[in-house]
């Protein structure tokens, strides 16, 4: 018997129970997002300037959603971070698919069954075939909460173990970074959350940290 999941309605607590997956309180692992980071130039800064205000004038005559998000937001950033360019290129609407094995007692047998989530990744940026950035965007009205959940999905999905998966899940006004490791457990661990509501720019944390996955993924 075989039972399709969309990714969308995968919680975490059943990426917990089906796949172990936990998360750790180590500070040191998941150091890139604030560990060595590399500098911004002021007109980097003026234009992250430029996207912030064009979100907001845009949200005051409507809510902003998912293709505006990408568009007004996430391109700019993926632009500034050079994953536009050689080595890494974009595949977007990627499909993932995830198995699992599951054994039903029915006291008198045993009856095998077959779990397989499914779903779409908004936007996947890549290199020689390996996942190493997914990007998520969401409606602007939306919590990051489920987001992340099924950026993780996708994460687990990823099938080069040996390397850690990072993730950038958005609504166009929050910002959260995940790292994954499979390993022998899945381990996940999750960056502070940017916003765009603070008086300073956030979006110049956000870039400054894609740059540097994006040199460690290089």
């Amino acid at each position: 018997m075989i039972q399709v999941i969309q990714a969308q309605n995968v919680t975490l607590a059943y990426l917990k129970k089906k796949f172990a997956l936990y998360k750790s309180e180590d500070e040191q692992f998941f150091t890139e997002w604030f560990d060595y980071i590399p500098e911004m130039s002021e007109l980097e800064k003026q234009y992250l300037d430029r996207v912030k205000n064009n979100y907001f004038n845009i949200l005051e005559n409507a809510p902003l959603l998912e293709e505006a998000v990408k568009l007004v937001v996430l391109s700019p950033l993926l632009d500034l971070a050079g994953f536009y360019r050689p080595p890494f290129y974009i595949a977007t609407e990627e499909s993932i698919e995830i198995s699992e094995q599951v054994i039903i007692d029915n006291e008198l047998n045993a009856e095998q069954s077959k779990e397989i989530i499914k779903g779409k990744i908004d936007v996947l940026v890549l290199q020689e075939q390996l996942w190493l950035l997914i990007i998520e965007s969401k409606r602007s009205s939306f919590s990051l909460a489920k987001a992340i959940t099924q950026a993780l999905t996708y994460m687990l999905a990823n099938l080069q173990p040996e390397h850690p998966a990072y993730s950038l899940v958005m609504n166009g006004e929050d910002f959260q970074f995940i790292k994954l490791i499979k390993r022998d457990k899945p381990m996940y661990a999750l960056s502070d959350k940017f916003t765009l509501y603070r008086r300073d720019n956030e979006l110049y944390q956000v870039l400054n940290i894609l740059k540097k996955l994006g040199q460690i993924l290089n």
